[in-house]
């Protein structure tokens, strides 16, 4: 799993075009990898996921004024993205959960070639273990591990209760512990 957004989201406080323009681009650049990953983990089809997110953008440019009045509009991106990608799923009478290729590039420090190596070797064998895990699991995890988002926010994305977004999660680690010690020599 990759680390969690970091980059700080500045948002102008008066309403003006130009300042439209600056909110529009501050939230393109914080969250376009982010929407463009999990969109494809939606679709399964990276045309689509730039689609998907391209709409989302757009939908955001004619809300924003309204909706985000100096908040940070994670929820609501993920939200749009995610629905988004499920409709068009839907009517394409397709709904899949597929691996995809961490978009992000790795962080300004460089390990030692045999830590990379090693990282690179259990961050694949962490997403093909995913892959097991029924599809609901997958979506929470990378909610919750690639685009860090709190429980409150998973749930008003995916429509569940907190409490139930905190038991699957709990469930899928547990299931992923599992899955990865059984695959360790016994010594």
């Amino acid at each position: 799993m990759h680390a969690a957004l970091t980059l700080p989201l500045i948002l102008p406080d008066s309403p003006s075009a130009a300042d439209g323009e600056a909110l529009a681009r501050a939230v393109t650049a914080r969250f376009e990898k982010p929407l463009l990953a999990f969109a494809a983990r939606l679709t399964g089809d990276a045309e689509l996921a730039r689609d998907v997110v391209q709409d989302t953008f757009v939908r955001f440019s004619r809300q924003a004024p309204v909706v985000f009045e100096g908040g940070d509009p994670a929820k609501w991106l993920f939200t749009v993205c995610r629905n988004r990608a499920l409709d068009l799923c839907r009517r394409a009478g397709r709904v899949t959960y597929v691996e995809q290729e961490m978009l992000e590039a790795e962080p300004a420090r460089t390990p030692a070639p045999d830590e990379a190596a090693a990282a690179q070797d259990e961050h694949a064998l962490l997403r093909r273990l995913l892959t097991q895990l029924p599809a609901r699991q997958q979506e929470l995890v990378q909610l919750k591990f690639q685009q860090d988002l709190s429980y409150r926010d998973i749930a008003a994305i995916t429509g569940l209760s907190e409490t139930n977004v905190g038991f699957l999660l709990h469930t899928a680690l547990k299931k992923l512990r599992a899955l990865r010690l059984a695959l360790e020599p016994r010594g």
